[in-house]
């Protein structure tokens, strides 16, 4: 029958085609590196996987941060508002018509006008902060907000427009004072930070780094050693803190500079006066009530490289040619001659002679300055006493035909607008200086030619009294010679 001869063939096909494929399989793949799909051996018994915890914050290193530094900084630092009351009058009141016309008051009207500012108590026990002098100039009335909401008046004890500097006392207790660092050591580059009410938005922070030491040369500022920094300094900073990370303070901020006035921003040019400097003008004031200023008694011009080709100088050599030295001064007792070339005073570089007078204003009275000079091809070191510059000057004492007026320094307002000369303080009725056409406010700044910049050099021209004697003088707006008789 075919059916079973069938069978057998499907049955001999199944079996040989087994035995080809068994022929063709590949090698066992070791387990370690099987496919997938390959069948593995149970795994052993593993504990069942759960989501790591993080961990601690208190772990962590701990990030670096000036708030530190900053929470025995802050409460030393103050907001000050001043008040002012001026009288003002109106040119069209002084017409009667006018007056009655419009229904103007007779007298002066009182207008008032408010500022605010910064300021650092150094002296927790007696209360004493240090501000800036414009800060309360002509403050009727000076409030000092402190740190923990309260709010005190003030007690004016002096300041010093010609550094910027003021002190004022607060009447109360639990008080936190900074301690002053030595400003000297104060180096390009190291990190600083500002604390003060800028705009009147209340205490803020900045910091930066120490862009310069020893910055003069800013116009409309007086005697000048300031610190730049990029540490911002708005409006309402001034008086402010400058502190470095040891939360000392090393300046109090007083400046910024911006092309388009202060009130435009910071731009990263601010200035502080050094630490050492405000010290010493708040211990002047409380001894003197004011700050006493010495001088050398020289006139001076800068040095140039023409004169510098002249004297036999190097052109890379900076500094202050002395042109006159008045007699019996601190420059003639220490040697200076005309003709030397001031580099240097106590080891501060000096490149203008403008620097020099601004050191000259910056030492104390009665101590002894060093001086670089150079003379020629000669490099000498000199030291020179400064002594204290009179304010203020009876006219009989510098001439005969000054009698009767009073002589005294330009306010510092002036010679932050780059005035010099002597202000004629106070005439008296039918003196000779008087009859001779001097009046008080008048300013005097040429005798016979020669200018004159401070009461000094009045004195110095007029050591011989001259057959002729002719002013250079300005009145208000108006300028011209005087002849005195």
């Amino acid at each position: 029958m075919r059916p079973l001869p069938l069978l057998a063939c499907l049955l001999a096909t199944a079996i040989g085609g087994g035995l080809i494929a068994r022929g063709l399989a590949p090698a066992p793949v070791p387990a370690a590196i099987a496919s997938p799909a390959s069948p593995l051996p149970a795994p052993a018994a593993v504990a069942p996987v759960t989501a790591q915890t993080p961990r601690s914050v208190a772990a962590l290193p701990a990030l670096p941060s000036l708030a530190p530094m900053l929470e025995g900084v802050t409460p030393a630092v103050v907001n000050i508002y001043t008040r002012q009351v001026v009288e003002v009058q109106s040119p069209l009141a002084a017409d009667p018509f006018f007056r009655r016309f419009f229904g103007m008051p007779d007298g002066p009207q009182r207008r008032e006008s408010q500022s605010l500012g910064s300021g650092v108590i150094v002296d927790a026990q007696r209360g004493y902060v240090l501000t800036n002098h414009h800060v309360v100039d002509n403050a009727t009335e000076v409030s000092v907000q402190l740190h923990d909401g309260r709010t005190v008046e003030a007690e004016f004890i002096g300041s010093d427009p010609g550094t910027d500097v003021a002190l004022i006392r607060i009447p109360a207790e639990n008080l936190r004072a900074l301690p002053l660092a030595n400003s000297q050591s104060l180096r390009v580059g190291d990190f600083v930070v500002a604390v003060g009410n800028p705009f009147g938005l209340g205490q803020t922070v900045t910091s930066g780094i120490v862009s310069a030491v020893g910055r003069s040369g800013l116009t409309g500022l007086g005697f000048q050693d300031f610190i730049q920094t990029d540490a911002s300094i708005n409006p309402g900073n001034s008086g402010g803190a400058l502190v470095n990370l040891r939360g000392e303070l090393v300046g109090i901020n007083t400046a910024s500079f911006n092309p388009r006035g202060s009130a435009a921003g910071n731009i990263g040019l601010g200035f502080a006066i050094p630490a050492n400097l405000a010290h010493e003008v708040m211990r002047q004031l409380l001894v003197f009530g004011e700050v006493k200023r010495g001088s050398l008694g020289i006139e001076l011009v800068d040095l140039t490289p023409r004169f510098a080709q002249e004297l036999g100088l190097d052109a890379a050599v900076r500094g202050a040619i002395v042109t006159r030295v008045y007699r019996n001064a601190p420059g003639e007792a220490a040697g200076l001659r005309p003709g030397d070339v001031v580099t240097a005073i106590n080891g501060q570089r000096v490149d203008s002679a403008q620097a020099l007078r601004n050191a000259e204003g910056l030492l104390p009275v009665n101590e002894a300055a060093a001086l670089d000079v150079r003379r020629g091809a000669q490099a000498l070191k000199l030291s020179a006493t400064l002594r204290e510059q009179p304010k203020q000057l009876p006219g009989a004492d510098i001439d005969v035909r000054l009698a009767g007026a009073t002589l005294g320094e330009l306010a510092e307002k002036f010679r932050r607008g780059g005035l010099a000369g002597v202000a004629v303080t106070d005439v008296a009725a039918g003196s000779r200086a008087g009859q001779n056409g001097l009046m008080p406010g008048d300013r005097i700044y040429g005798v016979n030619g020669r200018r004159v910049d401070d009461l000094p050099a009045l004195r110095s021209a007029l050591a011989q009294p001259p057959a002729r004697l002719i002013l250079r003088v300005q009145r208000g707006a108006q300028q011209g010679d005087l002849e005195l008789r």
